[in-house]
């Protein structure tokens, strides 16, 4: 009982489907691991102990009578708390929405429960997925469980934490600038942002409607494909979604990578940027290094408009968000907590003109990229900047400053991947982002999944 919480979600589907280990007993070993961390980790906003176990008995039976529906037919996952669920509270970590209880389920949820997994609970995160760890917004601020003293990322907080500490199999997060691969990389896990348009946005409370995104995080690669498959597809609840066939990203795990043209553009994420921790470039560089063992060639490119990139980001999120909040902080400003009350209201500061001209950037950005990605199969960099800061470091009116690595894939829609790629002195996790064509989630998967079996970096928990 206590190594199953540290199985992985294709281990512990191996084990379901030989009926060698019951999705009843796996569901408690996680419920018992929750009740026994979460005072710590402040993952979860709430726990569903009683509904989990019985849709574990219901898995159990149904697997029992022949009835075995995938790789996540009994699997316990947990969910960020902005994915609507139908009778659960879904707060966006909000006293805004401290009441809500949705009356359907997200396009995302319902796809999970139609594969099977169990659903533990719901996960902490940054209020309404944006700003930082701020106590005045009345929920849980998750830790990191790999040093509490320090964040675990953001905004999906809670699906980071618990993920990494083994309080679930697999957690979705979002992602508008980073919300996904931020955590990741903070926390030592997996986590994928796949194609805008690849998921479905129903039911999902937004942030900004041309930037958001929906994925999983996951303790290795096969493991998040195998989520992002359950969830991909098109939705004619959500009208982004794309119709273009979703390929069995598995089948692209074969470890082989020889032969694949790798970008670097060093003069944004390497030289350009003195934000970036000088831990953080050697252990990244040593990836890199890494991968043209394994075959790979290695080639410098330049991406022109990154530069203008943070420019265009801020602008383009804080305008839908302040257009979706709008009514609320007119009628109810103090049911936001303080730094999110601020930051939306500068949406309402930028005008139209500023929009469009973000929007302008955005383009050639795109155009930019698409370029560049007719001579590279992938491009990678550092996920972060820095390692997790501390609490007490965590100044977001300042971290906003720096560089985003992550929010250029944001304003792309372009698939993004972060993977564990080292430790920092101090034993803080770094993470490497792999970027791929629209639509080419299995190149970036194929990529990872040949560095993660390569550095085996999977083998090294958190000390909990």
């Amino acid at each position: 009982m206590t190594d199953l919480h540290f199985l992985t979600i294709s281990e512990a589907s191996a084990l379901i489907k030989e009926g060698e280990l019951s999705p009843v007993e796996l569901t408690q070993a996680f419920l018992d691991r929750i009740a026994r961390l979460d005072e710590q980790l402040q993952a979860y906003i709430t726990v569903l102990s009683d509904s989990a176990l019985a849709e574990a008995r219901d898995a159990e039976a149904e697997i029992q009578r022949g009835g075995y529906k995938g790789p996540l037919h009994g699997i316990p996952i947990a969910l960020k708390d902005l994915y609507d669920t139908k009778g659960v509270l879904t707060t966006a970590s909000s006293r805004v929405m401290a009441d809500r209880v949705p009356d359907e389920d997200a396009t995302t949820t319902a796809r999970l429960r139609e594969a099977g997994a169990i659903l533990l609970g719901k996960l902490s995160m940054h209020e309404f997925a944006l700003g930082g760890p701020d106590p005045t917004c009345g929920h849980p601020l998750a830790r990191n469980p790999w040093n509490l003293d320090h964040i675990p990322g953001g905004s999906s907080s809670g699906s980071g934490a618990a993920v990494a500490a083994g309080l679930c199999m697999g957690a979705l997060g979002s992602c508008t600038g980073g919300s996904i691969r931020g955590p990741a990389s903070h926390c030592g896990i997996v986590g994928i942002k796949a194609t805008y348009g690849r998921v479905s946005r129903y039911g999902v409370v937004p942030l900004s409607w041309t930037l958001d995104h929906c994925g999983p995080l996951t303790w290795t690669v096969e493991d998040s494909a195998i989520m992002l498959q359950a969830i991909a597809g098109h939705d004619p609840r959500d009208p982004t979604t794309s119709r273009q066939p979703v390929p069995d990203y598995l089948t692209s795990m074969t470890g082989d990578i020889k032969g694949l043209r790798i970008g670097v553009p060093r003069h944004f994420f390497f030289a350009d940027s003195p934000s970036i921790s000088k831990d953080v470039q050697s252990t990244v560089d040593a990836a890199i290094k890494d991968l043209e063992t394994l075959g790979a060639h290695i080639e410098e490119i330049n991406v022109p408009m990154l530069e203008y990139a943070g420019a265009a980001q801020p602008v383009i999120m804080l305008s839908e968000a302040f257009a979706y909040h709008e009514p609320k902080l007119l009628k109810t400003p103090e049911l936001f907590g303080d730094m999110v009350r601020a930051r939306f209201r500068v949406g309402g500061l930028f005008t139209s003109s500023d929009y469009v001209q973000a929007q302008r950037v955005r383009n050639v950005l795109k155009r930019e990229f698409a370029e560049v990605m007719q001579s590279v199969d992938v491009i990678v960099s550092p996920t972060m900047s820095a390692p997790p800061p501390t609490f007490a470091e965590s100044d977001v009116m300042t971290s906003s400053r720096s560089p985003s690595f992550t929010g250029p894939y944001n304003l792309t829609g372009m698939p993004a991947i972060s993977v564990p790629c080292g430790f920092t002195p101090q034993g803080l996790p770094v993470g490497l982002q792999i970027a791929g064509k629209p639509f080419d989630e299995p190149t970036v998967f194929k990529t990872a999944y040949a560095y993660q079996q390569h550095a085996r970096l999977i083998d090294k928990r958190p000390p909990i």
